[in-house]
């Protein structure tokens, strides 16, 4: 846990932001695999963790802004989990160190709740994505699981705060892409044709877990990069394959790094492939030194989407003027995706509070519809303490071409006969996690190699 003092001014800032009624703050249960007590590896609410720091399962905290008062409503263990568990700090003590001094048995919780809905008070919630906390808001506010509607005004409240990263922040953030680095390292000294990609995930898991970190989300290492969120992990390398390793630790207090890299089976790209990889990174180069406070984000995504439309031009993919090219969105034949993200307590930060609130504004809200640009997580202008991605890739995916090519999409700015010489390249991402600061950015955690050469060099001599 940070300073309890830490917790206690998040939780008074907040309460100023929200001004009136109670905000409920759920915590996570442990999730049952298959039966009762065999459970998925438990993992708190990110939001309960910011604004309390206790990672105990099944607890809830409210706070009274009209009463000034806040309390943790949790179970301490009894004689038969003693007998299972041991003793272990009581969740008083965990509240204690939170700032909070008043704790309730968790029934009271939905007592207190109904008291506060009867007295016509403003009852605060966000959106609730595990079906336990779905249920309990259902039965307490009387309403149908579909009828269940967050506070707007705290999504708002705490969207604006976590998006402002302490310096303590940035310190459990660069801790997690110091693990991560060195996964992503030894994930290039182990590949070599006959390994398996799981063989890789599972090596990189061993080291995080001997760190005291986890993976931050399910990694992708494949060699199939052209599919985005490929987890599919069977597949043996070969001479010839590009693996993309997508993957970051988390740190015990919940800290994310997210990175990729796309390297080499053979140790040396081909030709072909180093000439896609270089657009990529142009495209990662030219969009970090446009991140600043005060840019939209969506402007540098368009921006690397132009810079790849350039590049994939001189190669032959594309032609035409590269403005009009983006303009129709040609570009998402191999771009599909969004620049970036919002980093922090979550890998996708505050994902479940919204990507409207978390990524845009009212005055411009999310394109819902069009293809590329639905996927761009963020859009909104930076501010200085944001920490965030920069992504940009290529991907060639033979079903999109079929579609694409059948309805003659885009056919002045795709150049479809050389595209299919292309169709089973598979794809190639870079990412790395920055940090927006007064007057521009800073590069987070140890700056590991991304250039073609040095990866081809760190893959030729330092395989295992």
């Amino acid at each position: 846990m940070f300073s309890t003092r830490t917790y206690q001014e998040r939780r008074i800032q907040l309460a100023k932001e929200v001004s009136n009624g109670v905000i409920l703050l759920l915590g996570n249960i442990e999730n049952p695999i298959n039966f009762e007590h065999n459970t998925y590896p438990f993992r708190q609410d990110s939001t309960f963790l910011y604004y309390f720091g206790i990672k105990s399962p099944s607890i809830a905290a409210i706070i009274d802004i009209d009463e000034n008062k806040e309390i943790i409503f949790g179970d301490e263990l009894d004689m038969d989990a003693l007998v299972w568990t041991g003793r272990q700090e009581t969740l008083k003590e965990k509240s204690i160190k939170s700032g909070v001094q008043e704790t309730l048995p968790f029934k009271f919780l939905e007592n207190y709740l109904t008291n506060a809905k009867f007295a016509h008070r403003t009852i605060h919630f966000l959106p609730p994505y595990q079906s336990s906390n779905k249920i309990l808001l259902s039965r307490v506010l009387d309403r149908h699981l579909d009828e269940l509607n967050p506070s707007v005004d705290l999504i708002k409240a705490v969207v604006k705060q976590r998006s402002i990263k302490e310096p303590q922040e940035i310190v459990e953030i660069e801790e997690s892409l110091r693990v991560s680095t060195e996964m992503h390292l030894l994930a290039m000294r182990m590949a070599k044709p006959g390994i398996k990609e799981y063989e890789i995930v599972n090596a990189m898991q061993k080291f995080a877990a001997d760190q005291n970190f986890t993976f931050a989300y399910p990694p992708i290492v494949t060699i199939h990069g052209e599919i985005l969120h490929n987890q599919f992990q069977e597949n043996s390398l070969k001479n010839g394959d590009l693996v993309l390793n997508d993957s970051g630790a988390e740190s015990p207090m919940g800290y994310a790094g997210d990175l990729t890299r796309t390297f080499p089976v053979s140790g040396k790209y081909n030709d072909r492939q180093k000439e896609l990889y270089n657009i990529v990174l142009d495209a990662y180069m030219k969009a970090r030194e446009l991140l600043k406070p005060g840019i939209k984000f969506k402007d540098i995504h368009l921006q690397a989407a132009k810079t790849l439309v350039e590049g994939l031009r001189n190669v032959g993919l594309m032609r035409g003027n590269v403005e009009d090219a983006v303009a129709n969105h040609a570009h998402t034949m191999f771009f599909q995706c969004g620049l970036g993200h919002m980093m922090g307590l979550d890998v996708h930060d505050m994902e479940d509070l919204g990507e409207q609130y978390v990524g845009y504004t009212e005055a411009e809200p999310k394109n819902q519809i069009t293809f590329g640009l639905k996927s761009l997580r963020l859009g909104k202008e930076l501010q200085t303490g944001n920490v965030l991605t920069v992504e940009p890739g290529i991907y060639i995916i033979p079903d999109l071409i079929d579609i694409w090519k059948a309805e003659k999409k885009n056919q002045e700015f795709i150049n479809y006969d050389v595209l299919e010489e292309f169709r089973n390249f598979s794809g190639i991402r870079i990412e790395d996690n920055f940090l927006i600061e007064e007057n521009g950015y800073r590069l987070l955690g140890p700056d590991i190699i991304r250039t073609a050469e040095d990866i081809e060099q760190y893959c030729s001599t330092n395989r295992i």
